[in-house]
């Protein structure tokens, strides 16, 4: 895969850079996000698609052999049970690309980040 590599400036052309059926993934994970944080902006940080809102929501990215996605430590832990299955870290989950990605627990995941986010602010 190229976007390693690149210096990508918006969502669009991170995801066009990948093979059709990694784009076709990306492009159903990004409406996820979207959909779970309508007023979220997009951007790229840290070479990554991220969605931001007061300070960033959530990133995600594609590898070789699976879907990278960081809702930060706190959505990890929020969620730890039922990403268990995934390998991961303490910021990070890992979603195998040969499998189907848990868009459910993604948009559960993202919409607690978004209340988190506006709790935080105030």
């Amino acid at each position: 895969m190229t976007a390693e590599r690149i210096k990508f400036s918006d969502i669009d052309t991170y995801i066009s850079s990948f093979p059709e059926e990694i784009q076709k993934i990306l492009g159903e994970l990004r409406a996820t996000i979207r959909k779970a944080a309508p007023e979220a902006k997009e951007t790229i940080n840290y070479g990554m698609p991220t969605f931001t809102l007061k300070g960033n929501l959530v990133h995600f990215a594609a590898f070789k052999n699976h879907i990278g996605f960081y809702p930060t430590p706190s959505g990890i832990e929020s969620f730890k049970k039922e990403l268990s299955v995934y390998e991961g870290a303490k910021g990070s989950v890992k979603f195998p690309i040969d499998k189907p990605l848990p868009f459910d627990l993604i948009s559960e995941i993202v919409k607690f980040r978004v209340k988190e986010t506006l709790q935080k602010s105030k």
